[in-house]
């Protein structure tokens, strides 16, 4: 494949913006940038896709989602509504996730996955639960992420909240679809594995010590860590530690490991972070709509945490997570000058790619370079003030909306041309997922 008159946003530091150019794609890898228009001759077989002009850049990677959540949009809670966090999760998401079947499990992750083509994001970091549908529920997402043509990095969070039954039926499922994926080269690159774990509040001490064994330091952990102050409560009630250091001491934390939100952390659980290289993902809508707090990101960037960007079950319109962490934090902090703009980048392009990458392995992505996989995205952006390399942020920050997406690539296979889908039957999909969300939404109500 050739894409010709393209202006090539690279996120390469050393040539970021690259205007009037084409690219070739082999085998699914970006093999050749030409950086004027005749400076190529298309060889027999290449399929040529003409940009016209629009800006060509990396699909968008997401580092934490809820493809499970889809089936909470538009979902009323009876009785009186959630006055806190911990009413949150029990009002809600452990009813609803204890409401699907591992049907419900495949097309609640087909609908996200829809979502996130159209808006441009290309590789998406799962964390999954179906509490009475546990065995097999990891396989049911694959296959719709093979499907859809996307990447994604899955897992299922262990719980005790359940009983001991549960919680060593989701041990199980991490480490069948682990051994599952790690052992088939088809999946490489294309589909990783975490062991996942729900947060420590739901998790005794007996069943990390179990998941710490059963890992065995073969694959890291993805867990949600201090979203709420309740969350340190819990853990200085049962060991006396704060969160981080109580997971530190069953060897959850480590370059392998994704700590989700960590909104209520001090600055000895920053500098556990540092040191132990672990990820956080920030996800601030999630954190403003259950009314949590917000994590102090600056802080941990300063300091050397690998601080990524997440959604949390939002919308996969990234650009919209972006620009709420560039907003955000200045209100937070009452400071203009908190969060500048290449932060947000700094998330949600540098640390994102090397979590993806880290994770998956393979060549490149996030990045437009000879031998970086072609996971590209074309936006109808035509700016009516210059674009220059030292402004892209905040051109991206306010001015990209997710509708501008009107072509998705990956690994050189056109899922979306013009705004249309290549290789799905959307309306079938939308159908068959609202069918199955009325049955959804009456289990769940039936628990109240």
């Amino acid at each position: 494949m050739i894409i010709k008159n393209a202006l090539l946003l690279t996120w390469s530091p050393q040539n970021i913006l690259i205007p009037s150019a084409s690219l070739r794609i082999r085998g699914g890898i970006i093999s050749d940038i030409f950086s004027h228009p005749d400076n190529f001759q298309p060889e027999p077989g290449e399929e040529i896709i003409d940009a016209h002009d629009q800006i060509v850049m990396p699909g968008i990677i997401c580092a934490h989602t809820h493809f499970y959540g889809a089936y909470a949009r538009g979902l009323g809670i009876p009785g009186t509504p959630p006055k806190n966090f911990p009413e949150i999760l029990q009002k809600l998401w452990w009813k609803l996730d204890r409401a699907l079947s591992l049907q419900d499990v495949y097309y609640s992750a087909m609908v996200c996955l829809v979502d996130a083509i159209r808006h441009g994001t290309t590789t998406l970091i799962d964390h999954h639960a179906s509490q009475n549908a546990i065995d097999g529920s990891l396989d049911e997402i694959a296959n719709a992420v093979d499907e859809c043509g996307l990447r994604a990095v899955l897992c299922y969070e262990v719980t005790d909240r359940d009983g001991p039954e549960k919680a060593i039926a989701g041990i199980k499922e991490n480490l069948r679809f682990y051994s599952r994926i790690s052992s088939d080269p088809f999946f490489a690159g294309k589909i990783g594995a975490l062991f996942g774990l729900h947060a420590s509040l739901t998790l005794s001490d007996k069943t990390l010590e179990r998941c710490q064994t059963e890992a065995a330091n073969r694959l890291g952990y993805h867990i949600h860590v201090a979203e709420d102050i309740s969350d340190q409560g819990d853990s200085l009630a049962k060991s006396g530690l704060r969160v981080v250091e109580r997971l530190n001491r069953f060897g959850i934390l480590g370059p392998d490991t994704i700590v989700v939100h960590g909104v209520h952390l001090d600055t000895s659980e920053i500098q556990r972070l540092v040191e132990s290289k672990t990820w956080v993902t920030h996800q601030p809508r999630s954190n403003m709509n259950n009314a949590v707090g917000m994590a102090n990101v600056v802080d941990m960037l300063q300091k050397g945490v690998r601080v990524c960007l997440g959604n949390d079950g939002f919308s996969n319109a990234m650009w919209d997570e972006w620009r709420i962490t560039y907003l955000v934090h200045k209100l937070w902090n009452r400071d203009p000058q908190t969060m500048n703009g290449w932060d947000v980048i700094r998330m949600a392009v540098d640390n994102n790619a090397l979590l993806a990458n880290h994770i998956l392995g393979g060549e490149p992505l996030g990045i437009i370079t000879p031998g970086a996989r072609a996971d590209l995205i074309f936006v109808d952006y035509h700016p009516f003030t210059p674009l220059e390399p030292g402004n892209i942020p905040w051109h991206i920050l306010f001015g990209f909306r997710d509708s501008m997406v009107t072509t998705t690539i990956v690994g050189g296979k056109v899922l979306m041309r013009d705004r249309q889908l290549v290789c799905l039957d959307e309306e079938r999909i939308i159908s068959l997922a609202l069918e199955r969300s009325k049955y959804v939404w009456q289990k769940f109500n039936d628990q109240f």
